[in-house]
Parts: structure tokens; sequence; C-alpha cells
């Protein structure tokens, strides 16, 4: 029902009742002529009548608010349908801004990881700076981790107990976060220990030497224990939807030493 017919079926209602009004008061008129003290017969009637005279006006004041409060329910929705339509453009072009947003971010970090992968042995520590280098992906230079989100019909395609509530906002959410965490570990790997705090420098090494391993090399990859939001986190909501990228050939998984490690793949 729309505005206009909510507002004229409410009219008619009110225009109902006051004409109701308007037979009572002539009823009133009729009684005050004859007291109703005179004829017993009409001492119910007259009780009855105040009565009802008490619930009409009652009523009668409720429809008069709600008569004042339809031009400001009017703004509101008004207001409402102004804002939906502001939160659907916004909805459509925030995804593209993200995404270059990210790539910005990746071509920053690109060009940090090209300059500082020149450096010295020693200013690398345990690693030397061509073997840092070679178990680079290749495609590295000048471009960032796979960014290959999903569509609605791939996810439509699983099974029911697979996809669960997943939608493909959360789970395309969850591919941003997975790069996020790959150009992370690929920034710590190359960064000389000078430039890292005492407490990083543990992970680099260790990140350096799983980036050398046979099944890792040349990829970009991320662990099970990066995973800590926003949209990515390691509880049964994360765990599917790593289930549902393998399934759908965006990520693969090893497992090396204790630490869990995710690949990400590319459009093949």
């Amino acid at each position: 029902m729309d505005l206009k017919e909510a507002g004229s079926l409410l009219n008619n209602l009110v225009a109902a009742f006051n004409g109701r009004i308007a037979e009572l008061q002539d009823l009133v008129i009729a009684r005050n002529m004859y007291p109703a003290s005179c004829i017993p017969d009409l001492s119910a009637v007259d009780a009855s009548l105040k009565a009802m005279e008490l619930q009409v006006q009652a009523i009668k004041n409720q429809l008069q608010e709600e008569a004042e409060a339809i031009p400001k329910a009017k703004k509101l929705i008004e207001a409402s349908l102004k804002q939906q339509k502001r939160l659907e453009s916004i909805s459509l072009h925030v995804p593209s801004y993200h995404i270059q947003s990210e790539r910005v971010s990746a071509l920053n970090l690109n060009t940090s990881l090209c300059s500082q992968a020149k450096k010295t042995d020693t200013e690398l520590g345990s690693l030397d700076a061509e073997k840092v280098i070679s178990v680079l992906p290749k495609e590295k230079k000048g471009s960032s981790p796979p960014l290959w989100y999903i569509t609605t019909d791939e996810l439509n395609s699983l099974s029911s107990y697979m996809k669960g509530r997943l939608t493909v906002d959360k789970v395309n959410a969850a591919i941003n976060d997975m790069v996020t965490y790959a150009e992370a570990n690929a920034q710590l790997i190359v960064v000389p220990k000078k430039k890292l705090a005492e407490n990083q420098w543990e992970k680099a090494l260790e990140l350096r030497d799983i980036a050398t391993t046979e099944a890792v090399k040349g990829k970009y990859f991320f662990l099970e224990t990066d995973m800590r939001g926003p949209s990515l986190k390691l509880d049964n909501t994360g765990k599917a939807i790593l289930t549902v990228l393998r399934h759908l050939g965006r990520i693969s998984e090893t497992r090396i030493g204790h630490q869990r490690v995710i690949l990400l793949l590319k459009p093949s």
C-alpha cells in the first residue's frame, strides 16, 4: 500500500467517525430533553451513551494524532528511500575502489621489494640476496598476488552442505584478505634484518625457509596463523571459506613442518 492510498483510507475512517459523533450528539440533545431519571428504562441507555462518548472521544484524539504524524512519516519514508539509493550506489562502486586501493598498495610494495632485493648478503642475514630473489614468484616484478574472485554461478554450483551460508561478497572479501597476507609475507622475505623489529625477524626467517621449499618456491603464500581478519579468520567460517576456495581452484594447501601453508593460484 502506497502513501496516497493509506492517507485516503485514514481520511475515510476519520469522516466515518465524525458522522457517528454527529449522530451521538443528536442523541445527547434528545437525552437532555428528557432526563434519564424520569424514565427508568432509559437509565441503562444513558450510562451506555456516556461510556460510548468517552470511547469515541479517545478514538478521535488518537486519529487526530495519527493524522498529524502522516506528514512526518512521509518525510521519513522519502529520506529512507534516498538513503537506500545512496547505499546501493556505494555498494556498486566500493568493490572496484577497494580493488584499486589493493593494486596501489601492491604497486608500492613491489617497488619496495625490487629495491630491497638488491641489498648485499650481510643486509639480508641468513639468506643471500640472489637466493631470496630466486624464491619469489617470477611475475613479482611489476605485479601483485593473484586477485581471483569467485562468481555467483561458481558458488551456486557447490553443494549446499559445502557452501552453507556463505555469500559471494563474504568469500571475495576473504580473498582480499588473502592477498594482503601474501603481500605482507613477500615483503618480510626480502626486508633487511636491520629494518625489522626483533619480533619480526624470527617470522621472516621462517617464511624464507618455507619459500625455498619445492612446494612453495615461486608462489605467493600465507600461513594459516596469518588468518586474523577482518574478513578471514581462523574459525569455522574461515575454514569453510578455505574449503570452498580450494574446491574452486583458487588456492592449494601444503604442510611444511608444523605450519599449514596456503598457496594463491592464478587463473589458468
